[in-house]
């Protein structure tokens, strides 16, 4: 089968050499542009283009201006499908319907259930106990094309959104290559999503970072796990600005303090009050420095007990 490849961030790396295993025909990868990245602001290619360029296939970058030639590029392939995955951007026509079987699109969660771009951070966010990856063909709407096959997986209770990524992308590489066969010998059927369970997952920004201490221990565990690796999580001490990159609920019951009172802080363990609750940090981590376990933070970061940590 012949498939062009589109899509951008390491989320996306598993398909595609998915398909490169199964010995797919991929004439043509499209991806974002470099982009500066770190302290030097230097340009680096996609997680996409990279893993493309290991396996030599020519690779197109879509950029402002470029939807154009892009369409064009794919088009002249005639590709049986086009493979979606993480792109960044929504197909229009001519390039939907071309394709004999579609613009295939891997999403990671159970649609209708968090359609948009950040599923699985959402999935965490709202305390959900299933996520899953849905395999659909792409229609003009976002997220809204006919089921092809999903895959349910469960989250762990400690899972961040890095973790349940990282599996999700295995997972759905793997559904991708046996939907593909089977829309290829003509035995799988789409059916259409219900509207009704629809939930929307927008961008994430880093106005969801401040933690809110006066929430459950639970409600601020969840929103430490969503957004790890980021935006991360974030709270003050005093003028100075902590990201919070592991924690755990400690008690679900009241600490008789302030939301946000360090109520014990020894060698290894830090824990705070919630509103309702104790949550006890596992990981923190200070402007321009690395994140480290508590234990090793506070051998440079003083904290003790009767601090106050706000939003």
């Amino acid at each position: 089968m012949k498939t062009v490849f589109m899509g951008s961030p390491d989320f996306a790396v598993p398909a595609l050499e998915g398909l490169v295993e199964a010995r797919f025909t991929i004439p043509l990868v499209v991806t974002q542009p470099d982009r500066p990245a770190g302290r030097g602001r230097k340009l680096l290619p996609t997680a996409v283009k990279t893993a493309a360029a290991a396996h030599n296939l020519p690779v197109m970058e879509f950029g402002p201006g470029s939807r154009a030639a892009v369409t064009r590029a794919v088009l002249d392939t005639e590709p049986d499908a086009v493979v979606v995955v993480a792109f960044g951007h929504i197909l229009r026509e001519p390039l939907l319907s071309t394709p004999p079987l579609g613009c295939i699109n891997v999403h990671a969660s159970l649609l209708p259930r968090w359609r948009g771009v950040s599923p699985v951070q959402y999935s965490i966010l709202h305390g959900d106990s299933w996520s899953g990856v849905t395999i659909m063909r792409m229609d003009a709407g976002v997220d809204t094309g006919p089921l092809l096959s999903q895959r349910a997986v469960p989250i762990g209770p400690e899972d961040t959104a890095g973790e349940l990524l990282d599996n999700l992308a295995g997972q759905g590489a793997d559904l991708l290559i046996h939907t593909l066969r089977r829309l290829a010998n003509g035995s799988l059927e789409p059916r259409p999503q219900d509207d009704e369970g629809a939930v929307y997952a927008p961008k994430l920004t880093r106005t969801l970072s401040a933690i809110r201490w006066d929430r459950d221990v639970v409600t601020v565990h969840n929103q430490i796990r969503a957004l790890n690796p980021w935006p991360g999580a974030t709270t003050y001490l005093g003028e100075q600005v902590l990201k919070i990159t592991g924690a755990r609920p400690l008690s679900y019951r009241a600490g008789g303090k302030p939301p946000g009172a360090i109520l014990e802080c020894a060698e290894a363990k830090v824990a705070v009050a919630c509103g309702e609750g104790i949550l006890e940090l596992t990981g923190l981590q200070a402007p321009g420095r690395k994140a480290l376990p508590v234990e090793e933070f506070l051998r440079g970061f003083p904290l003790s007990a009767g601090m106050l940590l706000r939003s």
